[in-house]
C-alpha cells in the first residue's frame, strides 16, 4: 500500500470527548490553506500504481441536484432532516488512496466502494488475525469484512448485539483483530459514520489536523504537503501545530444535523481495542524485572551450556527451526523461531507482486531489500530473509553512507556481506547478495534537509534523513561484486525490511545503560517502556514516511505482535545484561539469536547509532558548529535541521 487522505469540510467538528477544543468555524467559514491536488501531488511522488479519489455528499435533505458535478466521482449520503423546515445544507467528504499494490490477483484502485456504499481507503498489510489468501488483496478482504459489521456504536453494540446474541461484529472487532501495520478510513453508509485510525504501534503514518479558526477542515494524510506548512506559517501556524501524528488507536466521527442551526456537527470519539491482548502489549508489562543473585547466574551459564551441544555446522539451524530439539527452549531459540516467521510473513512473495514485476522477477532482481548498515539487528534480518526467500530472488542490502570509504557502517557492512557468505556458503552470492554503496554528496544532503523539514514533519538529521536521502538519490549505488570490483546498481525492490524496535525493546540505547547504573532493574524496565509506547510518535510515522515517499514499504520484523509477546514472555534479564560490557550485555538476547545463526562475528559488535555510523552527525556538527569536537563541547544532542 502507499497513502491514504480525507478532507472533510462543511461540517463543525464536536472534538469535546477528545478533550479538545472545537471549531466554532461553520460550513460558511471554511479556509483552505492548501489544495486537495495538493495532498494529491505528495501521494504522487512516491510512485503508485493507482491513484483514485471520490467524492461524498451529506445532505440534511435529499437533494435532486449535486451542483452539477460528474455523478461518476460523487456519492450522496442524504437523510431526512428531522422535520425542521430549515435549509438546505451541504457537507463534503473527499476521500483519496494511492496504491502500491503487493497483493492480489487483479489490480485495485481505491478507495473501495461496496454495493451498500461503503467507502474504504486502506495502507497497510495483513500478516493474521484476518484471512487473507495468497490470491488476495489484503484491503478487498478488509472492506467485505467490514462491511459485515453492525452499524451501531461501541457501547449500543455491546448492549444491544452482544447482549441478543447477534452473530454481527462490530468495527472496533476488526480492526483490532488485524495483526500487521495499517492506518485506514473507512465511511459505514448505513451509519453515517466515518472511522479512521492506526494499529496499537503506529506503524504507518496517519497525520491529523483537528479544525482550527484557520483551516475548520478535518484532515487526515499519510504525508504533509510542503504547501500546508508554508501558508500555515504564513497564517501564524506552524507547521508543528497545523499537523501532528495521530495517536495510535480507532476513532470515529458520526456526522448529523444541529438541532441548533441545521449545521451538519460530527462528534469525534476514541475506541477501546477488543482484543486483550492488544492491551497486553500496549501497556507493555512482563511479570519478572528483578533477578534474584542465582537467577542471574544460571541466565549467564545456560546459554553457554547449549552452545557445547550444538551441532559443530550451527549455521544449519536457521533451515530447521521447526527441528530444534530441547525439553524446553531457551529463550533466544524461542525468539529465533518467532522472528523467522516474522520475517516470513513480511517477504512473501504474491501473484500481483510477480505480475507487476515480471521481468525484473525472471531476471532475479531483488523483490525484498534491508536496510543495511551491517549491525547485529539488520545482520540478522538480512540471514533470515536468505532463509526465507526463494533462492532464485537477489537479495539488496541498502547502505547510505556520508563520508564514502570511512564510514563506520560502510567498513562493518563489507564486513557483514563476508559474514554472511560464510553463513550460506552455497548460495551464489554474486547474484544473490548485492552491497549497494548509495554515497550521497554533502550540498545535496543540505537541499534535501530542508524539504525533510517541511515534507516529513521531522527536524532531526538523524535516521530518517538517512533513509531518505539514501533512497530518493533514485536508490542508485554501487553493487559490490565478489572480486571487489563494483558496478552501478539501482535497486528495484518494494518491500524494505527494517530493523525498528530492536533497541527499544531489548535495551540497545546508551540511556538504557545509563538508567540501570542509576534504577537498577526497575529503572531500566521503566525506561524501555516508555521507548516502546511513544516509538510511534518519535520514529514509526516519520520512518514511514521517509520510505514510502519512494515507493518502497517498510516492514517492520521486530515489531511483529508475536515477537514482542514472546520478547514480553521473558523475564528482563534474560533480555539484556548490563552489567555485562557493550557488546555482550546491550540486546542479550538477539546476540544469542545471532550466535544461533552462526553470525559470531555480528554476534559481539557494539550498538551505534544510524547517524554516527553512517557519518552524517559528524557531517552536521562541521556544518552546524565548525567541528565535531565543537558540538560535543556544546553538548550537541541529534542533529537539527537549519530553518530554510
Amino acid at each position: 500500500m502507499c497513502g491514504i487522505a480525507l478532507i472533510v469540510s462543511g461540517v463543525r467538528i464536536d472534538l469535546s470527548s477528545l478533550f479538545l477544543s472545537s471549531t466554532t468555524s461553520s460550513a460558511q467559514s471554511e479556509q483552505s490553506l492548501f489544495s486537495i491536488d495538493d495532498i494529491k501531488e505528495a501521494l504522487k511522488r512516491r510512485g503508485p500504481d493507482s491513484l483514485g479519489s471520490k467524492k461524498v455528499f451529506l445532505h440534511s435533505k435529499i437533494s435532486s441536484s449535486v451542483g452539477g458535478r460528474d455523478r461518476q466521482d460523487v456519492e450522496e449520503l442524504c437523510w431526512k432532516d428531522n422535520g425542521f423546515n430549515k435549509r438546505e445544507c451541504v457537507a463534503e467528504l473527499y476521500f483519496i488512496g494511492a496504491t502500491l499494490q503487493l497483493r492480489g490477483v487483479k489490480p485495485i484502485v481505491q478507495p473501495l466502494v461496496d454495493a451498500s456504499g461503503n467507502i474504504l481507503v486502506y495502507n497497510g498489510e495483513i500478516f493474521g488475525g484476518i484471512d487473507v489468501s495468497i490470491d488476495s488483496n489484503d484491503a478487498e478482504v478488509l472492506m467485505e469484512s467490514l462491511g459485515k459489521c453492525c452499524s451501531c456504536s461501541s457501547h449500543e453494540h455491546i448492549r444491544g448485539c452482544h447482549e441478543i446474541g447477534k452473530e454481527e461484529t462490530s468495527v472496533p472487532d476488526i480492526l483490532s483483530a488485524i495483526k500487521g501495520p495499517w492506518a485506514l478510513i473507512y465511511l459505514q453508509a448505513s451509519s453515517r459514520t466515518t472511522w479512521f485510525g492506526r494499529d496499537a504501534f503506529g506503524r504507518r503514518s496517519l497525520l491529523v489536523h483537528w479544525p482550527t479558526s484557520k483551516d475548520s477542515r478535518l484532515l487526515l494524510s499519510s504525508v504533509s504537503p510542503p504547501s500546508s506548512i508554508d501558508l500555515g506559517e504564513e497564517c501564524g501556524q506552524g507547521g508543528s501545530n497545523f499537523w501532528e501524528e495521530l495517536p495510535c488507536g480507532i476513532y470515529s466521527v458520526s456526522v448529523d444535523d444541529s438541532k441548533l442551526d441545521g449545521n451538519m456537527v460530527g462528534e469525534v470519539e476514541r475506541h477501546e481495542w477488543t482484543d486483550p491482548m492488544l492491551y497486553e502489549l500496549i501497556n507493555w508489562e512482563r511479570m519478572s524485572v528483578q533477578p534474584k543473585p542465582e537467577e542471574l547466574n544460571i541466565s549467564r551459564m545456560k546459554f553457554c551450556s547449549r552452545q557445547h551441544d550444538m551441532p559443530v555446522n550451527s549455521t544449519n539451524i536457521p533451515h530447521e527451526l521447526g527441528l530444534i530439539e530441547a525439553p524446553v527452549l531457551l529463550p533466544s531459540e524461542a525468539v529465533l523461531i518467532t522472528l523467522r516467521e516474522a520475517v516470513k510473513r513480511r517477504s512473501t512473495i504474491n501473484t500481483m507482486f510477480k505480475a507487476a514485476n515480471c521481468d525484473n522477477i525472471q531476471q532475479g532482481h531483488a523483490p525484498v531489500a534491508v536496510l543495511f548498515s551491517g549491525g547485529l539487528d539488520s545482520m540478522i534480518l538480512a540471514a533470515l530473509l536468505d532463509n526465507c526467500l526463494d533462492p532464485k530472488y537477489e537479495i539488496d542490502l541498502l547502505n547510505v553512507s556520508f563520508d564514502k570509504e570511512l564510514a563506520p557502517d560502510r567498513i562493518s557492512s563489507r564486513g557483514g556481506v563476508k559474514e554472511l557468505k560464510r553463513f550460506s556458503p552455497l548460495r551464489r552470492y554474486a547474484v544473490m547478495l548485492l552491497f549497494c554503496f548509495l554515497v550521497v554528496p554533502m550540498p545535496l544532503l543540505w537541499i534535501y534537509s530542508s524539504f525533510i523539514y517541511h515534507f516529513l514533519m521531522s527536524r532531526t538529521i538523524g535516521i530518517n534523513t538517512e533513509i531518505y536521502v539514501g533512497l530518493q538519490h533514485r536508490h542508485c549505488g554501487w553493487h559490490l561484486r565478489e572480486n571487489c570490483q563494483s558496478i552501478k546498481y539501482k535497486s528495484e525492490a518494494r518491500i524494505l525490511l527494517v530493523g525498528s524496535g530492536a533497541d527499544e525493546q531489548c535495551a540497545g540505547y546508551g540511556r538504557h545503560r545509563t538508567k540501570y547504573r542509576n534504577g537498577s532493574w526497575i529503572g531500566l524496565h521503566e525506561e524501555m517502556k516508555l521507548d516502546m509506547q511513544r516509538i510511534w510518535k518519535r520514529n514509526l510515522g516519520r520512518d514511514d514516511r521517509c520510505i514510502a515517499d519512494n515507493g518502497k514499504e517498510a516492514r517492520f520484523p521486530f515489531l511483529d505482535e508475536d515477537v514482542i509477546r514472546t520478547l514480553l514472555g521473558f523475564p528482563l534479564w534474560e533480555i539484556a545484561d548490563l552489567d555485562q560490557p557493550s557488546g555482550k550485555g546491550d540486546k542479550k538476547i538477539l546476540r544469542e539469536v545471532a550466535q544461533l545463526l552462526g553470525l559470531h562475528e555480528a554476534a559481539v559488535l557494539p550498538k551505534r547509532a544510524i547517524q554516527f555510523g553512517s557519518r552524517i552527525a559528524r557531517e552536521s556538527n562541521r556544518k552546524n558548529f565548525g567541528s565535531n569536537r565543537a558540538a560535543n563541547l556544546a553538548s550537541a544532542g541529534s542533529a537539527e535541521i537549519s530553518r530554510p
